[in-house]
């Protein structure tokens, strides 16, 4: 047979009782559950069903119970049955309330327990910056050193901005950069520079080369090494006698020249030192010339190898 409005109980059911403690000379007394009126209690008192309504036994809203009349304690006795409010006795099964059971949006934090919610409950990259409460790192007590081992955070952009930890060792081991590519040549062994002619000073004793990158007495940029870079030498000669200049010119690829001279005095040797900045691009070559018009062929003196040296290094910017 069909039904209209609620279905009717498959299972027996029972009222909720509340007995209320008199109190003399007091009418108003506290529901344990709210009501619409006093229609939703039946109110006994003494073992008599009391009418309820404005100017009968009882009225009744909220969880007011306001008497027409008071009761006295040890005498009388008074309890009220919630008609709006049969409970079932059967309790839902285990497991028998799902989602479609719960309203949107009403799960409130007071029905969560604290610590209840574990990383495996978080979707991830679901926390974001509003989540975060700024206070967990500008309140905690700022360090005035930082020990080898301590940990330092950062966001690793090689992966998607993965965070990342790393010790002060490492992270210090990370920063900066050497001033490589760098190299040092010497010519221990004297060379003759032809009258009027422009000669290119040799180099053949390397001390150093980072990045061997010195060759036929020259520098080449190496590749992914494009920057400034800082040169310098020292070269002696022997000055036979009196003219005009002598010349040394740092050379970039065979055209462009820094040009460092000396006019030249009465002396029996003499040494010209120089050193500039030039920017280069990847393949660019550097190397040392030498000037003279002295009237005669000249030779450099490599007194112990450091009469005539050549050297240079990156600049880190």
């Amino acid at each position: 047979m069909a039904y209209l409005g609620n279905v009717p109980a498959r299972s027996f059911i029972s009222f909720e009782r509340q007995v209320f403690t008199i109190v003399n000379s007091q009418t108003a007394y506290t529901l344990s559950h709210s009501v619409t009126n006093e229609n939703d209690i039946r109110l006994v008192v003494n073992n008599v069903v009391q009418e309820p309504g404005s100017g009968k036994a009882y009225t009744a809203t909220g969880t007011t119970l306001t008497l027409s009349a008071a009761l006295v304690n040890g005498t009388d006795e008074m309890y009220c049955v919630f008609l709006g409010r049969a409970t079932a006795t059967n309790a839902p099964g285990a497991g028998s309330v799902g989602t479609s059971q719960l309203a949107d949006l009403n799960v409130t934090t007071g029905k969560i327990a604290a610590d209840a919610i574990t990383n495996a409950k978080i979707a991830d990259d679901a926390i974001s910056d509003e989540q975060l409460d700024p206070t967990v790192i500008t309140g905690q007590t700022a360090e005035t050193s930082i020990a080898t081992d301590d940990l330092i955070l950062l966001s690793d952009t090689s992966a998607s901005g993965a965070l990342r930890k790393m010790t002060r060792a490492n992270f210090v081991s990370g920063v900066g950069g050497t001033n490589t590519p760098a190299f040092f040549a010497r010519n221990t062994s004297n060379q003759a520079f032809s009258n009027g002619a422009t000669t290119q000073i040799s180099f053949p004793n390397e001390v150093f080369d980072t990045d061997n990158a010195f060759a036929s007495n020259g520098f080449t940029v190496p590749s992914g090494e494009a920057g400034k870079y800082y040169f310098y030498f020292t070269f002696a000669y022997v000055n036979p006698n009196e003219t005009d200049y002598r010349i040394v010119y740092i050379v970039k690829n065979g055209g462009n020249q820094v040009e460092i001279q000396l006019r030249a005095v009465d002396m029996d040797r003499q040494t010209i030192t120089g050193s500039a900045i030039l920017d280069l691009s990847v393949g660019d070559f550097i190397d040392l010339d030498f000037y003279q018009n002295s009237g005669s062929s000249i030779d450099s003196m490599a007194i112990g190898g450091n009469a005539v040296q050549f050297g240079g290094f990156k600049i880190l910017t």
